[in-house]
């Protein structure tokens, strides 16, 4: 048995189409109207992908080529799926129960596909050890996670429970390149790395009610008066915020943060609801460390002019965005130090 990692777009735009349908699908642009049944080895779907793309690298290629052979050859029933989620900032993992299928007559963009039975769609970054993290953010679309146990790891915490939270994590240096079609890319998501490392430090100086604080000072830094309540019961408001010198301008927003391991789920997004309409407040901002359940990401359409979310992933871009604003003593509780990179690796 193996494990596999399958991105659902660059910003989990096709995430939602994944569950919905219990499937994983490869959308894959210039392919949509190749079967790659036809494909029998490695070197079948090489060609193929030579003759889409005449005029890209050989090593570009080579590498492409690994990915939609993994997907078309390479899985098998009874191997298990990671798809990092970008929405909700949390894991899913599924068992492959379905041999590689071709739809002419589907959507352009979902004609490629393998059923998936989803085992969990939320399980928090936090269950899985810092290198299990690195590997998930390997920058290929699809490929094998193999690398110290991975496998094994993985349906051992399946077994045990998702919610289990990660041992302290081993000092893992970043993967080096393996040899083969589908071996996990040298070349990390270090964008991912980064937030990882950040994260680990907030979680540590900011735990519990510390991490209104850090919300409350986001938002002092954009301009907003506010009003934090007391650590203890908040009754779904853990900070006010409204425009003006004085907070009496609007817009007037209600936030409620959760702090903890576990993604929010919808009686937690209701109490917002709730808590808005108690302090006439109007909009509402959601923070939920933890990232958050389908049930919550299906309620944010109808609620689009109202409520904000934010996930792990989107309080360290807020906070980055506008840390040359932040207090002071804030700013001294985080070693953050800016540096630049290649934005995305030319294979």
């Amino acid at each position: 048995m193996a494990l596999w990692l399958v991105r659902a777009g660059k910003d989990g735009e096709h995430e939602q189409r994944f569950f919905d349908d219990g499937r994983v699908y490869l959308t894959w642009d210039a392919l949509i109207n190749t079967n790659l049944a036809t494909a029998a080895t490695y070197d079948d779907i090489r060609l193929l992908m030579q003759q889409h793309y005449p005029d890209e690298p050989a090593k570009r290629v080579a590498n492409w080529s690994g990915q939609v052979w993994a997907f078309a050859l390479g899985f098998s029933r009874g191997d298990w799926v990671v798809v990092p989620r970008k929405r909700s900032g949390t894991i899913a993992i599924g068992e492959i129960v379905g041999d590689y299928t071709f739809n002419v007559s589907a959507d352009e963009t979902y004609r490629h596909y393998r059923s998936v039975r989803w085992l969990a769609t939320d399980v928090p970054r936090s269950a899985f050890d810092q290198d299990l993290l690195y590997s998930f953010g390997a920058f290929l679309t699809v490929c094998e996670i193999k690398r110290n146990d991975a496998e094994k790891r993985v349906r051992a915490l399946g077994r045990k429970g998702w919610d289990q939270v990660a041992a302290t994590p081993p000092s893992v240096a970043a993967p080096n390149p393996e040899n083969g079609p589908v071996a996990e890319d040298a070349s990390i998501d270090l964008e991912q790395v980064g937030r990882d490392a950040i994260a680990k430090v907030i979680i540590q100086k900011f735990k519990g009610h510390g991490m209104a604080r850090l919300v409350e000072a986001i938002l002092k830094a954009q301009g907003f008066t506010t009003y934090r309540s007391p650590e203890g019961p908040d009754k779904g408001v853990d900070i006010l915020a409204a425009s003006g010198p004085f907070g009496f301008d609007r817009p007037r927003i209600c936030v409620q943060v959760k702090s903890a391991d576990a993604p929010s789920d919808r009686p937690e997004f209701t109490q917002l609801i709730g808590s808005m309409q108690s302090v006439s407040a109007d909009q509402g901002l959601f923070v939920s460390w933890g990232g958050f359940k389908s049930t919550v990401l299906r309620e944010l359409p109808t609620q689009f002019f109202k409520v904000r979310v934010w996930n792990r992933d989107d309080l360290i871009e807020q906070l980055l965005d506008n840390f040359d604003k932040i207090d002071a003593d804030i700013r001294a509780e985080l070693p953050f130090k800016r540096i630049w990179t290649v934005a995305t690796p030319e294979e």
